[in-house]
């Protein structure tokens, strides 16, 4: 059976001559000019170095703190996650959760402590199951400690506190990416460290009730967080006793600053200087 020509006359397509004609025209070869260097993908260092600019150089920052009492240990941290002067996150959850009687915090390169800490968990799973007991925290600390150990000067960037309980008490080791492991009572890590430290060491004592030390964790994270531009975002808080961690709190450090810290304590503070 025959089949009519279907006839395309009306689209009034270019011929083609006229259609390489016109991509001549649009792509004309002359007007992009490689540039005049030896090695055309080394261009952009070279402005770079002509125009003496340095490329943004991503930063790190947090504060992040814990401290042994009567009570067990409070772990204590913020949220925010920067890239210089850029803030890049503020909801990093900066505890990894190591097993339910573990936690370990993250300063330094958010990608390196999550992952190493997360495979140290794997670890410590592998050994209770092999050995039918939880692995001690110094343990738990000397494993990831050799690990960065071995990675040393590969560019890795840890500043990690391994806090637990285990058959020996309350433990908290601090573990960073030269391979220093350092046991303490007191550790408080990241840009905003030396502000959390004197909050700290103002409310510090022993006997501390669960009630204060979650306090007094919570308001040296909070102060840290103000004074610091590179802390922030919402402030956790765990309490690790006998029978593990707990998540006490999450609290934006702006409605503490507004509710209980800050303006409202200047606040307080006016009213009963004037009364």
């Amino acid at each position: 059976m025959a089949t009519a020509a279907l006839n395309l006359d009306f689209l009034d397509l270019p011929s083609e001559r006229e259609d390489n004609q016109l991509q001549n025209e649009v792509l004309d070869v002359d007007r992009f000019t490689l540039p005049a260097v030896s090695n055309p993908a080394s261009f952009l260092t070279d402005t770079f170095q002509e125009t003496q600019a340095e490329p943004i150089k991503m930063l790190h920052g947090t504060t992040t703190l814990s401290f042994v009492f009567q009570g067990g240990i409070v772990v204590a941290v913020d949220s925010r996650a920067t890239q210089g002067t850029y803030i890049a996150s503020q909801s990093v959850q900066k505890v990894i959760r190591i097993n339910p009687f573990l936690l370990g915090t993250m300063a330094g390169g958010a990608a390196d402590c999550s992952y190493w800490e997360r495979e140290l968990g794997r670890r410590t799973r592998l050994y209770q199951l092999r050995n039918k007991e939880r692995m001690t925290v110094a343990a738990a600390s000397k494993v990831l400690s050799n690990i960065l150990y071995y990675y040393r000067n590969q560019g890795l960037s840890v500043g990690s506190m391994i806090c637990g309980w285990d058959k020996r008490g309350p433990n908290i080791f601090y573990v960073d990416s030269d391979g220093t492991r350092l046991k303490g009572d007191k550790f408080s890590v990241g840009s905003g460290g030396t502000y959390a430290y004197g909050v700290m060491d103002a409310g510090y004592r022993f006997d501390l009730t669960v009630e204060e030390a979650c306090e007094l964790g919570r308001r040296a994270i909070f102060h840290a967080a103000h004074r610091d531009a590179y802390s922030g975002g919402t402030i956790n808080v765990y309490h690790i006793s006998e029978q593990g961690w707990k998540h006490i709190s999450a609290q934006d450090s702006n409605d503490l600053y507004y509710e209980q810290y800050g303006l409202a304590a200047r606040e307080k503070a006016e009213k009963e200087m004037n009364e």
